[in-house]
């Protein structure tokens, strides 16, 4: 189970980074995101992450607690 990474990148087309998490989770909504992906976003940590990969690595740390 979880998002996959495809899922993530689709949500966040479009980010200017570096960007906050709240922007990371608006921008996903806005790009039609399922609930799942949102959640995760959602779960990272506050702060600013300066790409994609930082992202990534907040998402699937968030994951492996599960």
């Amino acid at each position: 189970m979880g998002v996959q990474v495809t899922e993530v990148q689709k949500a966040l087309k479009g980010a200017n980074y570096p960007a906050s998490k709240e922007d990371l989770v608006e921008l996903a909504q806005s790009n039609g995101a399922d609930g799942d992906v949102v959640d995760a976003l959602r779960g990272m940590d506050a702060g600013t992450y300066e790409s994609p990969a930082d992202v990534m690595k907040a998402v699937q740390g968030d994951l492996g607690e599960g």
